[in-house]
C-alpha cells in the first residue's frame, strides 16, 4: 500500500459534473479532468480574480454553504500532506489544504 493511503485523512470536495460525466475543478484550472482513484498532486495556476493559494482545498464535512450545488457533486477524497484551516461555519468550518488528493467516492 502507498504511504499516502496509509497516512491520509478523509475530506469532502465539490467538483463540477460535466455533461460527459467527467469531474472538474470549480474555479481554478477548469479544463482539468479529475480521475477517481488516482493520487493527484496540487499545481499552482494563478487565475485572475482569485487569490493565489497552493494546494487542493477540501472540507472536513460535506458542507460548503457559500457554494452553489447546481451542476456539482460532492466527492469523498483522501488528502495527504495537509494543512488545517479554520473558517466560519458559513464557509464550511474546518477546511484542509493538501498537496495530494485522491477521489474515492462520488455522491450523485
Amino acid at each position: 500500500m502507498d504511504v499516502k493511503d496509509e497516512q491520509s485523512i478523509v475530506g469532502y470536495k465539490l467538483f463540477r459534473l460535466r455533461k460527459d460525466g467527467t469531474l472538474g475543478p470549480l474555479f481554478i484550472n477548469r479544463k482539468q479532468v479529475i480521475q477517481a482513484g488516482e493520487w493527484l498532486e496540487a499545481q499552482l495556476f494563478p487565475t485572475p480574480g482569485f487569490a493565489v493559494r497552493f494546494g487542493w482545498h477540501a472540507c472536513a464535512q460535506m458542507s460548503a454553504p457559500h457554494l452553489s450545488k447546481k451542476g456539482r457533486v460532492w466527492c469523498r477524497v483522501k488528502l495527504y500532506d495537509i494543512t488545517a484551516n479554520h473558517r466560519t461555519g458559513s464557509q464550511g468550518g474546518l477546511l484542509y489544504t493538501a498537496r495530494y488528493l485522491k477521489v474515492t467516492d462520488i455522491y450523485f
